[in-house]
């Protein structure tokens, strides 16, 4: 039987890791205050332990060490040459500086981006995509309320329960964040919506925590598009209301131009209602705010139904990695193991716009997770998996078949 198509000389995890740069990564830790009395473990063998750890879902330091000690060999081959011990990776992860992986995943970014962007996959053909930014943020539930604050309270116990919020920015046509701040679960989102960091022509999308008329009066000064979802309570005065009917003369689109006067403000925008209606759930009305009185109706829903973007990379970021258990309890640690995880996200989301096979997030991250230490041809192995498989078929097909009398 021939050998295996998709043999190579570097292992799957090799070759995932190919665009990091050793002695760029070493000098930005050292920057940092990374390198100082280090003797073996730098800043780029943390960065790829943690990394390898994080993309095989290891929940411990102990497992992360036994998998290590088990694929000594191969990692040698990836730049790796001794296994950390436990208490190396404890001490790194509580001394390192965040900042130090937190610049790693910037200009892994900004090296990354146009590969991101240019994916027709992801972009669809609206124009107004290549416009659009999505702010949103999640919270990750943590072991203690003494690290970040909590928000809420258990069902059961009662007890307030700690979480870092992590808060966001993507741009539509990337689908992965060029901007992330970490706060306690207990801090208000709005600080995240920066006027001045948008220009002429920038739509952004955003939920309702993010409601603020004055920032929301300077972003319209500087000719940003907002579309965010209506709070209840907001009190307004309408200038002008239409309704718009289907052929059955029911409601299709209801538009309001309103004023919103508050601390001196009159904020005039474009309320658009619409009704959703989604399989197996009754019909319920949505009110969008903007101050867009140009773009259609249809194209302001449009824009607000990306929002679920930044909620789909926040569900599979969560179920592709591991953010329930951590490497570490200080809050440096859970910050590392955050930019580790979306450092791997941003590796697997380029590999996934590389490949000519359509692959969903998490079945490429279940694959890539399998075989990242064996030693095949990565994207051909992606392309065409069952390759080999086809081979063998047409062998066993074409060989006579095996005498079987005197056996």
């Amino acid at each position: 039987m021939s050998k295996s198509s998709n043999f190579f000389g570097q292992p799957i995890y090799g070759q995932l890791i190919k665009s990091l740069d050793r002695e760029k990564i070493v000098e930005i830790s050292r920057k940092h205050g990374g390198e100082k009395y280090v003797k073996s473990f730098d800043g780029y063998t943390h960065l790829l332990t943690m990394l390898y750890a994080v993309i095989q879902r290891f929940d411990s330091l102990r497992e992360i060490e036994t998998s290590m000690t088990a694929e000594v060999r191969k990692l040698r081959h990836v730049g790796i040459e001794t296994v950390p011990r436990r208490s190396t990776l404890s001490d790194a992860n509580a001394r390192r500086s965040e900042k130090f992986f937190e610049e790693v995943y910037r200009d892994l970014y900004a090296a990354n981006k146009d590969i991101l962007s240019s994916d027709s996959r992801r972009n669809g053909t609206e124009e107004w995509i290549k416009q659009l930014r999505i702010i949103d943020s999640t919270t990750i539930t943590l072991f203690s309320n003494a690290i970040f604050k909590g928000v809420g309270r258990h069902p059961k116990t009662g007890k307030k329960k700690g979480g870092i919020k992590v808060h966001s920015v993507i741009h539509a046509n990337e689908g992965v964040p060029c901007d992330v701040q970490f706060t306690s679960a207990a801090t208000n989102d709005s600080f995240m919506l920066a006027p001045s960091h948008y220009s002429h022509n920038d739509i952004v999308a955003l939920d309702r925590a993010y409601i603020n008329y004055t920032k929301f009066e300077e972003l319209t000064d500087r000719g940003v598009v907002y579309v965010t979802k209506m709070k209840k309570n907001l009190s307004y005065e309408i200038l002008v209301d239409c309704m718009y009917q289907n052929p059955q003369g029911h409601m299709e689109y209801r538009e309001q131009v309103v004023v919103f006067r508050k601390d001196g403000i009159n904020h005039i925008a474009r309320i658009i209602t619409y009704v959703d209606i989604k399989k197996g759930k009754k019909p319920k009305l949505i009110s969008l705010l903007t101050n867009d009185f140009d773009m259609q109706l249809q194209t302001i829903v449009a824009i607000y139904r990306r929002r679920w973007q930044i909620e789909s990379l926040f569900k599979k970021i969560k179920q592709n990695f591991p953010l329930r258990y951590f490497y570490g309890e200080s809050a440096n640690a859970i910050k590392i193991q955050i930019w580790v995880t979306l450092i791997a996200n941003l590796l697997l989301s380029v590999l996934q716009s590389t490949l000519q096979r359509r692959w969903s997030f998490s079945g490429l991250a279940t694959i890539v997770r399998i075989v990242l230490m064996y030693y095949l041809n990565l994207e051909k192995f992606l392309n065409q998996p069952d390759a080999d498989l086809k081979i063998m078929l047409v062998e066993a097909a074409e060989s006579p078949p095996k005498d079987t009398e005197n056996c």
